[in-house]
């Protein structure tokens, strides 16, 4: 009898579990339809199965929200990217943007405007003003810093990350400087993310010009030796090569060659400075 009471129990208990799990389902279900049938893991989005949810998921799907409202489909959110990659850096480089631009407390008509012909030469008119439309609605919001580049770090590939950080200090110099509360903030951004502090320090220097800049682009000492100064353009050339970022896109690969062209440059001044050849 017992026996039978046992597993009369298990039974039972199963049938329970079974049927938590297809209310989920459906649930679940519900959610995606309600979403416009995006199986996005960016909330109401339809974008992003890298970066999938969390802060800048919540982000995000508030602006768009608040610009589409709760039945936009994939469509709307064509302009973030043709595939989850591309729409995860574009997620990305919107919520970091944000970011540096409320660094100081009051988001500048300079910046914005900025801004805007940022994303025009390097998205084209189209997307530059879904784009801009977006940043309007998440500079609305509060944004925490360290949980979203934490985010970013986890599954965003290096290359990526380092084109990021490039994009956020070229719109921190929009007034013609990069302010120290705007460096602060790409410098948290950065470490969170989990950029070396010698990456960090080269992207800088192609914004914040002081002596000897050439070599913190290249990231190594002016007592460096003629070897250790080849070596180290040829391990910056490769984590910064343009095709590392291909898969962005062309509008992300041709920023990123402006960047390494400055790499290439920096190299240039100091074989001249040394004579190398």
């Amino acid at each position: 009898m017992l026996r039978l009471i046992g597993a009369l129990a298990i039974i039972f208990i199963v049938y329970v579990l079974v049927k938590t799990l297809i209310n989920n389902m459906r649930r679940s279900d519900n959610q995606f339809n309600t979403n416009g049938g995006c199986s996005s893991g960016l909330i109401g989005a339809g974008i992003g199965f890298i970066i999938g949810g969390g802060p800048i998921g919540a982000i995000i799907g508030y602006a768009l929200g608040s610009l589409f409202g709760n039945s936009y489909t994939k469509e709307d959110v064509r302009f973030m990217g043709a595939n989850p990659r591309q729409q995860d850096f574009s997620a990305s480089l919107l919520v970091l943007s944000a970011a540096v631009m409320k660094a100081d407390g009051v988001v500048k008509k300079s910046e914005l405007d900025y801004v805007k012909r940022f994303f025009l030469s390097n998205f084209g008119q189209e997307q530059a003003e879904k784009y801009i439309l977006t940043l309007r609605e998440i500079l609305k919001q509060d944004i925490q810093i360290a949980e979203v580049s934490q985010q970013i770090g986890r599954y965003m590939d290096y290359s990526s990350k380092l084109q990021l950080l490039h994009y956020l200090f070229g719109i921190a110099s929009a007034d013609g400087q990069v302010h120290d509360l705007e460096i602060n903030v790409i410098e948290t951004i950065s470490r969170y993310m989990g950029i070396y502090t010698s990456d960090y320090e080269s992207v800088k220097a192609m914004f914040v010009k002081k002596v000897d800049d050439a070599y913190t682009i290249l990231g190594i000492d002016p007592s460096a030796s003629d070897d250790e100064v080849k070596k180290a353009y040829r391990e910056m050339a490769k984590k910064n090569h343009p095709d590392k970022v291909a898969y962005l896109g062309d509008d992300v690969r041709k920023a990123a060659e402006k960047k390494f062209q400055e790499i290439n440059d920096a190299y240039d001044r100091i074989k001249k400075q040394r004579g190398l050849v």
